[in-house]
């Protein structure tokens, strides 16, 4: 397989290019449409996941620092005290529309256009829900987005799309969600090895699918419960993931081009400077998954070789500090004795980059059992499920004997059994613990949940009156490139703050 997404890449790559803004999504000099669908599904996938670009600015910079996954002392990591940078800020957004949005509705029109029926139903299914998924994280970070005009320029000739309110994209998401898994049957998909999420195998794409609609369907709780149960109970009806073999990732290799590696792990790999919250660390306590997720520096320069994998000496780095203020508190006179993420084990180029899992599906399911007994009405079940699942989804780095074993599990589940005095805050603290790296995914989810309970920093000059951010602010050209659009957004969402709540985000 990884060598598959090689020779895709190879033949894809000269026709995609990253562009500036929407006057130059989807330009087609190279007449990409005459390419068959696989090559371009394969590049979406990839695209899909991300680069180094996006990963850092969006994903870690902002996403991982806020949720408290992360922290660090340089002004780079402007999220960790709510400070605006504008390229920052708008990455994943100008990266959604220049790469993932073009690319993926190519394959939909092709494949909804096809004048000589030579496709199979199933691969526009596929392609479908590879959409929703896209569109889910940009509208999840902004508010409202370009949606059903976007990455249509050589389509239709439409480079300035309109917002579309995120309540009606949402009714769209799903029902495309609702539509593309009926549709979808049991046996491999025409797309084959060039679905390099699933092999082509429908039945996988059929649970991703409903498990997508479990995910959104719960991110209207605070909105619309009512209609939040309902698309909840039509996920589980329809059937969602069953076990790690559904895990929705994508399996990078260390290149040879850049998107074929893993776009965190070439974060790392160029910066020295972040670590791990102490927030993390300190609910990492008596958790063996601490060991993989963590690491000391070492003094040496390669420090990237190396760490202590003992969890007695892991400590997390407060957020909000400064290489000043960092001095004082204690061990702050070298930041080397704060843990970073395991250069070892989870952040290398040709790491998994996880696009949902199953321990995901399963402590939603707890929370459905919690709200509504719909899932079997046992939400133990679900945690202890969801649990097992989280620490053996570690095997799919290569950690070698650092493998969490069942006795570790079993002991685990003993220390901190299911609290049913306190399950929604535990299911979703759990949540935010095996959605650490797709920190767009955790800051999504603490905002529809408020858990885990994080305290705000409130480093001076911050944009977001001391609070933990509710979304990101758009890609700044879209000033220029696009302005009554984004005019239009402002005034029925809100200023283009950090701290304006988007649709379902509600107080």
């Amino acid at each position: 397989m990884k060598k598959y997404i090689t020779a895709i890449l190879a033949v894809f790559l000269f026709i995609t290019s990253c562009d500036d803004g929407f006057e130059e999504l989807n330009q087609d000099p190279n007449t990409a449409n005459d390419l068959v669908p696989g090559p371009k599904l394969t590049n979406a996938i990839l695209r899909a996941a991300g680069d180094r670009f996006e990963n850092w600015r969006g994903n870690l910079i902002y996403s991982s620092t806020m949720i408290q996954h992360m922290s660090a002392t340089g002004g780079v990591w402007a999220g960790d005290k709510y400070l605006y940078n504008a390229q920052w800020s708008g990455a994943w957004f100008e990266r959604t529309y220049n790469d993932m949005v073009k690319i993926i509705e190519d394959v939909v029109n092709q494949l909804e256009t096809d004048p000589d029926d030579q496709y199979a139903e199933e691969m526009l299914s596929i392609a479908r829900i590879l959409r929703v998924f896209i569109y889910h994280r940009v509208t999840d970070l902004y508010g409202d987005v370009p949606y059903s005009e976007a990455g249509r320029g050589f389509i239709d000739v439409n480079l300035r799309p309109k917002y579309d309110p995120q309540s009606e994209i949402y009714t769209d998401m799903l029902n495309e969600l609702e539509e593309a898994t009926a549709a979808l049957g049991t046996e491999t998909s025409q797309f084959g090895d060039a679905d390099i999420l699933f092999s082509g195998d429908q039945g996988k794409w059929k649970r991703f699918g409903y498990s997508l609609m479990l995910r959104l369907g719960l991110r209207l709780i605070k909105v619309d419960p009512e209609a939040s149960r309902q698309w909840v109970q039509k996920a589980i009806d329809g059937g969602v993931m069953q076990s790690n073999d559904d895990i929705a990732f994508v399996n990078h290799t260390d290149g040879p081009e850049g998107i074929n590696r893993n776009g965190n792990g070439q974060v790392f790999l160029a910066d020295d400077d972040v670590r791990l919250s102490d927030t993390f660390i300190n609910a990492l306590e008596d958790d063996p998954r601490l060991r993989i997720y963590a690491a000391l520096p070492n003094d040496d320069d390669d420090r990237r070789t190396s760490g202590s994998n003992d969890p007695t000496l892991q400590r997390g780095l407060p957020n909000g500090l400064t290489t000043e203020t960092v001095q004082d508190i204690p061990g702050g006179d070298d930041i080397n004795n704060f843990s970073e993420p395991n250069r070892n084990l989870i952040t290398g180029e040709d790491d998994p980059y996880f696009f949902q899992s199953y321990a995901e599906v399963e402590f939603m399911l707890a929370e459905a059992d919690i709200r509504w007994g719909i899932a079997g009405g046992d939400p133990k079940a679900h945690y202890d499920a969801g649990i097992t699942a989280a620490m053996k989804q570690m095997d799919l780095y290569d950690i070698g004997d650092q493998s969490v074993t069942d006795t570790e599990i079993s002991d685990f589940l003993t220390a901190k059994p299911y609290d049913a005095a306190n399950g929604l805050e535990q299911v979703n603290t759990q949540y935010w613990i095996v959605t650490f790296l797709n920190d767009i995914e955790s800051f999504a989810n603490w905002r529809r949940t408020g858990f885990p309970v994080l305290t705000p920093v409130n480093f001076p000059g911050n944009v977001s009156n001391g609070q933990i951010p509710r979304r990101l602010r758009y890609f700044e050209r879209e000033q220029t490139a696009n302005p009554q659009n984004y005019q239009e957004a402002l005034s029925r969402q809100g200023p283009d703050e950090f701290f304006t709540r988007i649709w379902w985000d509600v107080e």
